[in-house]
C-alpha cells in the first residue's frame, strides 16, 4: 500500500475516519494509507477536487465543493446523469430544447448561470473530452457530454462551486465537476426501471450494473454498463396559426395554405396529413422529448506495483441514437411551391408529400475515451502522477422526410431523394499531464504543500463533407434557371448552342402547351426555393474541413495551515495556446476557523478561456419561423468570407475574475454553508442575433447584407434570410448565493438546497444583441432555484419527499414593432419515492416525478407557435408527471 504523507492539520485529525468515508479517496493522485475504520457516526466526507495537493474534509476546505456519495445518485429518479446533477444542485440548470438540431440530443446545461464550457469537466481527476456539438445559437456551448456517463459507474461526484483556472485549467470560470468511478474489486450491482409519464407517453426502460473483478492480490477491474430506451414525447396541439391551419376541426380550417399549389385537392391534403410527421404523435409538428436509445459501458482499473507505486487505467465507449422533428411544411410557406420543370411543366413538393411534411432529423453518437497512467512517490516523499488520455466524440446525422427544394421533380436523372446524410461532426483530444506534490519546510507552523505540474494537448474539430444531394444548389436555386424568359419578361427563342446541342427556349415549351407567362412575375418559373437538404442543409465541400491546435500549460499551488484556526492557498498557471497565444491566471484562498463549529472562506481568482476549435469553425444553415414562414439561417465562422464581409471580428479568449465569501458551520445535527458568488467575464462569447438578409432591391441594408453574401461566393443566397456568428460580443456579471443545510434526526435526514443567480450584461450589446435576447440574457431563467428534500426509514422501507423550487422569471418575444413580455410565478414540482428493502441484497422502488403533474402557464405571447402549447426554452419542466418503478439488486 502507499505510503502515508504529512497532511495537514484538518485532515491528520480525521485520518482515522477516511477510510470509512463515503467521500472519494482511492482515485488519481490520492497518496493515502488505510487506518483502522472508526464508527459510522464519526465519518466526515473528503473531497479532493479545489485543492490540487492533499485531500481536506468538506467543512476545511476553503472553497465551497458538494460531495454526492453513490447513495445519492441512486436515489435520485432519473437515469440521465444530466438529470440527476440538475435534481442534486440547484445552480445547476438544464432544459428540453426540441427543434434545435443537435442540441436535442445533446441537451446544453448551466453552473451558476454560466454554461458547461465554462465549467470543467473530470472523471477521476482527469479532463473530460468535449462532445462533437456546438451549440448553434446564444452561448455556442461546446462541453463534455455528461449523458455518456453511467450512473451505475460512479462512485460519487464532486461538484466544485468556484472558479479554478489557475488549478486546473480552462474551462473551470464556473467550477468544477468530479465524477469519481467505482473502484470494487468484488461484487456489484444491478438496476431495472421503467417508467413513462402520466400522459401515457415518454416510455422509458433502463438496464444498469456494475461488477467488480480482483485483478491479482493489489488491483481491480471495475465494469459498469448502461442500456436504454426512451421513447418520444407530444405536448402538442394540431397545427392552427393566424398565417396556416391545418387542424380540420376548426373553422380556420385550411387558412393561409396556398391551395393553388400543383397537385392540392382538400381531399388529398387531408388524407395527407396523417404522414406529414412520420415521428411520434397524432398532430403535424410534436414537441417534446425525441426519441433516444443508448448502450454504453464504463472500465474503471487499478494496479498497485509494490507499496509506492500504482498504474491506473479508465475508459468509455457509449453509443447512442436519437431522432426528433422539425418544423412542418404547408403548401405555399417558401418550400412547397410551384416549380417550372425543364420542360415547361409545373411540379409541386406535394407531389411527394400531399399533406406536407415536417422533416425527422436522426443523430448517431459515438463517444470514446482512454485514460493510462502511473502515480505513485519517490524516496524524498515526492508525490507523482503522470497520465495520458484520448477522447473522441462524433455525431453522424441524418435527414429524412424532407428534400432539397433546389432540386425540383429530379436529381441525377432520377426523383430527388428525401433522405440525406448532411455530414458528421467529429471532436478528437489527446493530452499529456505531469503532476507532483511536496511538502517543505519552510519554518512556519506547518509543511506547505506544493503541487506543480504541466500539460500538453492536441484537439481538433472536424465538419465532414455531407452526400452532395443534402448541400447542392439546385436549379431552382436561381430564377428562370432555364432561361425561358428574357428581361424585358417575353419567352425566349430555341437556338442551337456552339456544341450543336438545340437549348430549349419559352416559346419551345409555350408551342408543347406550357402554361408559361413570362410578364407575369408570379409564374412558377422566377420562384426561388432553399439549397440543401430542407432543415438541415448538408456541409458543402468549402466548409468541411478540420479546425485544430495544440496548447502547453503549467502550474504550481502552494498551501499550508498558517495556524491551527488559518487556512492559506495559492495557485498560479500560464498556458499558451497555439491560436491565441499565452496568459497567467492565478488564484488565493483562504479558510479561518472562528470557532470549532463555524469557518469562514473566501476566494479571489481570475479565469481564461479560449474559444475552441469547434467554435471558431463550426458552419451551421437551419430554419427559423418570423411569422410562420420557414427562413433559412446560417451561422458562419467569424473569420469565413461570410462573416468577414458582414463585419465579424477574430475571435479572442475569454477571461474573468471570480470573487468568493462564505462559511461553513455544524451545529450538533444541522451543517450548513452560505457562499456569495460573483464572476465578472470579458469579451464573452456568443452568438450575435440574427442578421436579417433579404434579396429585395427595396429592403434597404438587409439587401446591402444579401449583396455582401453574393460577393462572398455563397451558393443559395437567395434563399438565405439571416446570418449570425459567434463573437467576444460583451461584458457580464453574474452574482449569487448558495445555501446548503442538512439537518439529521435519529432516521430522518432532511435538506436544503438554494441558489439565488443573477446575470447582467455590463457592456453595451448594440449590434450584437436584439433587445428581445438582451431582454432574455437577463430575466428568462428562474433567479432562485431550491432543491429540500426529507428522508426518512421506516426499517425495511425508505421514503423520500423531494420538492423542487423554481423562482419567478420573465420571457419576452418582439413581434409587431412591440417586445411582449410574459411573467412566470414561483412553482413547485414535488417528488416522491418509496424504497423496499426485499432482502439484504434486493429492492423495490416504486415513485413519481413531479406528483402533483404541475406544467407552466401557457404562452401567451406568441413564442410558441405551430402547434406548442407551453414555451419550450423553459427551465421549468412541461412534460407534466412521470411514474417509475426500480428493482436494484447487490451482490
Amino acid at each position: 500500500m502507499l505510503k502515508l504523507h504529512t497532511l495537514s492539520r484538518s485532515i491528520r485529525r480525521n485520518l482515522p475516519v477516511i477510510a470509512a468515508s463515503t467521500g472519494l479517496l482511492l482515485t488519481s493522485p490520492t497518496i493515502l494509507a488505510q487506518e483502522e475504520q472508526a464508527d459510522d457516526a464519526n465519518t466526515e466526507q473528503i473531497v479532493i477536487t479545489g485543492s490540487r495537493g492533499a485531500p481536506r474534509s468538506v467543512a476545511d476546505s476553503a472553497v465551497p465543493v458538494d460531495v454526492f456519495s453513490e447513495e445519492d445518485l441512486v436515489a435520485v429518479p432519473f437515469t440521465d446523469t444530466n438529470d440527476i446533477l440538475k435534481t442534486l444542485v440547484p445552480s445547476y440548470s438544464l432544459s428540453r430544447q426540441p427543434i434545435s438540431d443537435g442540441a436535442s440530443f445533446i441537451r446544453p446545461a448551466t453552473l451558476r448561470g454560466m454554461p458547461t464550457d465554462k465549467t470543467l469537466v473530470l472523471v477521476n481527476s482527469k479532463r473530460r473530452h468535449r462532445s462533437a456539438l456546438v451549440q448553434i445559437g446564444g452561448s455556442g456551448t461546446q462541453g463534455p457530454d455528461i449523458a455518456t456517463i453511467p450512473a451505475s459507474a460512479l462512485k460519487g461526484v464532486e461538484v466544485l462551486r468556484d472558479g479554478a483556472a489557475a488549478q486546473y485549467g480552462s474551462d473551470a470560470i464556473a467550477g468544477v465537476i468530479n465524477f469519481q468511478l467505482k473502484d470494487n474489486d468484488e461484487g456489484g450491482s444491478m438496476s431495472i426501471d421503467m417508467g413513462q409519464y402520466y400522459e401515457g407517453d415518454g416510455e422509458q426502460f433502463t438496464v444498469t450494473g456494475n461488477i467488480g473483478f480482483a485483478l491479482g492480490d493489489s488491483g481491480f477491474v471495475s465494469v459498469s454498463g448502461e442500456i436504454s430506451d426512451q421513447s418520444a414525447v407530444s405536448r402538442s396541439q394540431q397545427y392552427c396559426e393566424s398565417w396556416a391551419c391545418v387542424d380540420v376541426n376548426s373553422d380556420d380550417f385550411l387558412t393561409g395554405i396556398d391551395t393553388s399549389i400543383e397537385g392540392f385537392t382538400e381531399e388529398s391534403f387531408i388524407a395527407g396529413l396523417a404522414d406529414a410527421n412520420i415521428g411520434f404523435g397524432d398532430v403535424v409538428q410534436p414537441w417534446g422529448q425525441p426519441n433516444t436509445s443508448a448502450t454504453r459501458l464504463f472500465i474503471n482499473s487499478g494496479f498497485e506495483i509494490n507499496d509506492s507505486t500504482r498504474l491506473y487505467a479508465f475508459g468509455n465507449y457509449s453509443a447512442s441514437e436519437g431522432d426528433g422533428g422539425f418544423f412542418y411544411r404547408y403548401p405555399g410557406n417558401g418550400t412547397i411551391e410551384n416549380l417550372r420543370n425543364e420542360d415547361g411543366s409545373i411540379y409541386s413538393p406535394l407531389e411527394k408529400f400531399p399533406g406536407g411534411f415536417t422533416p425527422r432529423f436522426f443523430g448517431d453518437i459515438t463517444d470514446i475515451s482512454i485514460v493510462a497512467g502511473i502515480e505513485g512517490e519517490f524516496d524524498n516523499e515526492m508525490t507523482y502522477d503522470i497520465a495520458a488520455r484520448y477522447g473522441s466524440n462524433e455525431i453522424s446525422y441524418t435527414l429524412k422526410n424532407t428534400i432539397n427544394p433546389s432540386l425540383g421533380e429530379f436529381y441525377e436523372g432520377e426523383e430527388s431523394p428525401t433522405e440525406f446524410h448532411p455530414g458528421d461532426l467529429i471532436n478528437e483530444e489527446i493530452q499529456l499531464t505531469a503532476d507532483f506534490t511536496q511538502f517543505v519546510d519552510l519554518g512556519m507552523a506547518n509543511e506547505v504543500l506544493f503541487a506543480f505540474g504541466a500539460s500538453y494537448m492536441e484537439e481538433s474539430y472536424e465538419l465532414v463533407e455531407g452526400d452532395t444531394a443534402s448541400y447542392f444548389a439546385g436549379p431552382h436555386a436561381t430564377s428562370d434557371p432555364y432561361n425561358f424568359c428574357d428581361a424585358d419578361g417575353n419567352a425566349t427563342s430555341g437556338y442551337t448552342d456552339d456544341q450543336g446541342n438545340y437549348v430549349t427556349g419559352g416559346l419551345d415549351v409555350i408551342a408543347n402547351g406550357s402554361t408559361l407567362d413570362c410578364a407575369n412575375s408570379s409564374d412558377p418559373v422566377y420562384t426561388v426555393v432553399g439549397v440543401g437538404s430542407n432543415g438541415f442543409p448538408g456541409y458543402s465541400p468549402e466548409y468541411s474541413e478540420t479546425y485544430d491546435r495544440d496548447s502547453f500549460g503549467v502550474y504550481v499551488d502552494a498551501s499550508t495551515d498558517i495556524t491551527d484556526a488559518f487556512f492559506l492557498q495559492t495557485a498560479l498557471r500560464y498556458e499558451d495556446y497555439s491560436d491565441f497565444g499565452s496568459e497567467i491566471v492565478g488564484k488565493v484562498a483562504a479558510k479561518l476557523s472562528i470557532t470549532d463549529e463555524i469557518n469562514l472562506r473566501s476566494s479571489f481568482g481570475t479565469g481564461f478561456r479560449a474559444p475552441t476549435p469547434g467554435q471558431q469553425g463550426t458552419t451551421n444553415v437551419s430554419t427559423r419561423l418570423p411569422d410562420g414562414l420557414p427562413v433559412a439561417t446560417g451561422l458562419f465562422p467569424a473569420l469565413s468570407d461570410v462573416g468577414q464581409a458582414l463585419g465579424a471580428e477574430a475571435l479572442k479568449p475569454e477571461t474573468s475574475v471570480n470573487f468568493s465569501l462564505g462559511m461553513s458551520g455544524s451545529f450538533d445535527a444541522l451543517t450548513t454553508t452560505v457562499d456569495f458568488y460573483r464572476i465578472a467575464v470579458a469579451d464573452r462569447f456568443y452568438a450575435v442575433s440574427t442578421i436579417d438578409v433579404s434579396s429585395d432591391p427595396d429592403s434597404g441594408e438587409d439587401y446591402d447584407k444579401y449583396l455582401a453574401l453574393v460577393a462572398a461566393g455563397v451558393e443559395g443566397a437567395e434563399s438565405i434570410g439571416g446570418v449570425n456568428y459567434f463573437q467576444n460580443a460583451f461584458d457580464t456579471v453574474t452574482t449569487g448565493v448558495d445555501i446548503v443545510a442538512t439537518y439529521t434526526m435519529d432516521d430522518t435526514v432532511l435538506t436544503a438546497s438554494v441558489n439565488y443567480n443573477k446575470s447582467e450584461l455590463d457592456s453595451d450589446v448594440e449590434g450584437f444583441l436584439s433587445t428581445e435576447d438582451a431582454f432574455d440574457f437577463e430575466n428568462s431563467t428562474p433567479k432562485v432555484k431550491g432543491v429540500f428534500s426529507a428522508k426518512h426509514d421506516f426499517d425495511a422501507l425508505t421514503v423520500l419527499v423531494r420538492a423542487n423550487l423554481y423562482g419567478s422569471y420573465t420571457n419576452s418575444n418582439f413581434t409587431g414593432g412591440e417586445l411582449k413580455k410574459q411573467d412566470y410565478d414561483p412553482s413547485v414540482l414535488f417528488d416522491l419515492e418509496l424504497n423496499y428493502a426485499l432482502s439484504d441484497s434486493l429492492s423495490l422502488a416504486a415513485g413519481a416525478r413531479n406528483l402533483f403533474d404541475t406544467y407552466p402557464d401557457e404562452d401567451t405571447i406568441g413564442d410558441a407557435c405551430c402547434g406548442r402549447i407551453y414555451w419550450s426554452g423553459n427551465t421549468v419542466d412541461w412534460q407534466g408527471g412521470y411514474y417509475y418503478a426500480r428493482l436494484n439488486y447487490t451482490f
